[in-house]
């Protein structure tokens, strides 16, 4: 396929995901009530993409820079250089959108503490990104700096909102369902933060992967929160389809050949934000289901590294499930294209954003 061809395949396949999300947010405006989804999707999605076009000459100027792991697929050499930290111009966007449209809403306070939980992660985010362009490599934070430091931005959170009688301890599962975990619920937060922010990082390793699936997931719990019976939480729901549409800004210059990187400081703030929305809004079922690629991504390293340390320990040569990991890193180095892999996974996504609708809690 020659690079214009791919130019277009791209464009083409953005264009179809955009257009997705737009329709469900139309269909939800109309079947479910008058939500102003569509509304908050638009002026999101359209400054994002005005902000994001300024912010790129800056940072080159600044000489933000991508770099890539030596030890990773030898055509992603080629992204070396590219602007990364796109977070620090899209996350903003998201935030500002989400809270002006529900400003006087009963629910501001806690899209006041979403957004600060959010920020908090960027911030962490950046300084890693910072730290891995300073030292010229592709580490900055050590792990557990980067850990330690994700446990108390969660902890200051979820003390905030432990007082306010948010986060509830009987969790909501697929119809009437549901399951009371008791003071489980704290240390069952913390891992959902740390674990969603990092596996939005780990999925953030190709051209529109990460954007494209995390659109989908805001998108789909915002349609959740919506379809549920007897709820007030409505700003929330507008809350998700801004951020969605913050995403979807990004990803139109962040699609295939890839002009700007969110980096840490995007992935880890865009899976704190879908944590902050799912344990308020008592959706942590639905985050599991549709957030379904993140947990492969995730688990395929986890699965990796175990693999990796049982079978040194028998032969003293550790073997490797996966080519390597993330699984997305498997599927290219097995000669699948990373246009295809993308596509896929926005698919898969798709199918899991559904499938969480359909077993959506009812309460």
């Amino acid at each position: 396929m020659t690079a214009n061809n791919k130019l277009k395949e791209s464009l083409f396949k953005v264009i179809g995901l955009i257009g997705f999300v737009f329709v469900g947010s139309l269909a939800s405006d109309i079947y479910i009530g008058n939500n102003g989804l569509l509304l908050a999707l638009g002026l999101s999605f359209v400054s994002s993409i005005i902000i994001l076009s300024l912010a790129i000459p800056k940072l080159k100027q600044l000489k933000v820079k991508q770099i890539i792991r030596k030890e990773g697929p030898t055509n992603h050499q080629k992204k070396e250089g590219t602007p990364t930290m796109g977070g620090l111009a899209v996350v903003p966007v998201g935030l500002i959108a989400g809270t002006l449209i529900s400003m006087g809403g009963e629910n501001l306070n806690q899209l006041l503490a979403i957004s600060c939980l959010t920020l908090g992660f960027m911030c962490i985010g950046s300084i890693d990104d910072w730290k891995s362009m300073r030292k010229n490599t592709n580490t900055g934070l050590t792990p557990k700096a980067k850990i330690l430091l994700q446990i108390i931005v969660s902890f200051v959170f979820l003390i905030f909102a432990g007082l306010q009688g948010w986060i509830s301890s009987t969790i909501l599962l697929f119809g009437k369902n549901s399951i009371d975990v008791g003071l489980l619920i704290w240390p069952l937060s913390i891992f959902v933060l740390l674990a969603e922010s990092n596996a939005a990082n780990l999925t953030d390793g190709l051209d529109g992967l990460a954007s494209g699936c995390g659109s989908l997931i805001f998108s789909g719990l915002a349609i959740e929160i919506l379809l549920r019976e007897n709820t007030n939480d409505h700003y929330l729901a507008s809350f998700c389809i801004a951020m969605a549409g913050a995403w979807l800004g990004f990803l139109v210059l962040n699609r295939y050949p890839a002009r700007v990187f969110m980096g840490d400081t995007g992935s880890l703030a865009m899976g704190a934000a879908l944590s902050g929305i799912a344990l308020i809004s008592n959706s942590l079922w639905s985050l599991l289901v549709m957030g379904g690629i993140f947990l492969a991504e995730s688990l395929s390293v986890i699965i990796q590294v175990w693999v990796f340390k049982i079978t040194k320990k028998f032969n003293g040569q550790g073997k490797k499930l996966f080519r390597m990991a993330p699984i997305h890193h498997h599927y290219e180095l097995s000669g699948t294209s990373e246009l295809s892999i993308v596509q896929s996974f926005w698919i898969v996504n798709i199918g899991l954003v559904l499938l969480g609708l359909f077993l959506r809690p009812s309460v």
